[in-house]
């Protein structure tokens, strides 16, 4: 190997700058050379994207990325298809979503698809891009939360518009049926059932997919079952649950006091009073007639045995 080596040495400087470049080569994976070009770069494993930023005055917030599951991560790998680079790929049954890079790879987004009764599938354009969109909820949601009254005519975008950072707009065949490609202030939905039909992105990575569309690309949202649509699929809006409005009541007849008879004042007559009576008059016993003296008396007194009762 060695001796190999000192004759293409030996050969000319122009065969070894080709030997090296032939190294070179070898350490690189071609197939993400073209697909990459002009692009931003690559997320690069175990690197944290979701850092803290300002974006066009407005602080997008760094995440914990501890909480966020791997699985949902920015990151590239290994995914066969046969569509071209640049298509975006929606997998609602996973909560992914794939930007092909060529037939292997592809970029993987964690996102948050729409809840049971919302689902879409089928295959759209992007038609639009915009930066902190305003954001204007349909007739139906404001029927659905009449709190989002409010922003009727638009909500301004910010960092708790629902759009979040950036909005791709998609058309199906030609025609707008509201789907967006959106980021989101809830990043702790990113992994769920959470939206009305559109695709919620962390926003970091609606960011990073902005930059990367340019405008025209084929976007495939597969069934709910993970399976490649057979055609459009427009879930109906499930109907509006209509108020219902209690019956007025009777209205209350006012009924006079009932008439409560009330007794005659009965007179009170005092008990009459016990004629008085009057005691017998004691009769006082028959005075005994005081006894004669037979003699005269002596001091006054008559003497014992002369006196005759």
């Amino acid at each position: 190997m060695r001796d190999s080596a000192f004759s293409v040495l030996r050969k000319g400087p122009a065969v070894a700058v080709g030997l090296a470049l032939l190294l070179l080569t070898a350490c690189v994976d071609p197939t993400l050379s073209t697909a990459t070009s002009g692009q931003p770069p690559l997320p690069k494993a175990e690197e944290n994207v979701y850092v803290a930023s300002m974006d066009q005055g407005i602080a997008i917030p760094a995440l914990p990325v501890e909480k966020i599951p791997e699985a949902y991560r920015r990151q590239v790998v290994e995914y066969a298809t046969e569509q071209a680079p640049g298509t975006i790929i929606i997998d609602p049954s996973k909560r992914l979503l794939y930007y092909v890079l060529n037939s292997k790879k592809a970029i993987r987004y964690g996102i948050a698809v729409g809840k049971a009764g919302f689902e879409w599938s089928g295959e759209a354009v992007v038609a639009e891009k915009k930066t902190w969109p305003t954001w204007t909820p349909p007739k139906e949601m404001i029927a659905r939360k009449p709190e989002l009254a409010k922003w009727e005519n638009g909500q301004p975008g910010g960092p708790t518009n629902p759009l979040g950072a950036r909005a791709i707009y998609l058309l199906s065949n030609g025609v707008d049926y509201g789907y967006r490609i959106h980021g989101t202030p809830e990043w702790n939905s990113i992994g769920r059932n959470a939206s009305s039909g559109c695709i919620r992105m962390i926003n970091q990575d609606v960011i990073d997919l902005f930059a990367r569309v340019k405008g025209g690309e084929k976007v495939i949202v597969l069934t709910a079952a993970g399976e490649m649509p057979k055609g459009l699929f427009i879930p109906k809006p499930p109907a509006v649950k209509k108020k219902v409005t209690p019956a007025p009541l009777p209205a209350l007849v006012v009924l006079p006091p009932p008439l409560i008879a009330v007794a005659a004042p009965v007179a009170v007559v005092a008990p009459a009073a016990a004629p008085a009576v009057t005691p017998a008059a004691t009769t006082a016993p028959a005075a005994t007639p005081a006894p004669k003296c037979t003699v005269g008396l002596v001091n006054g007194v008559c003497p014992e045995g002369k006196a005759t009762p």
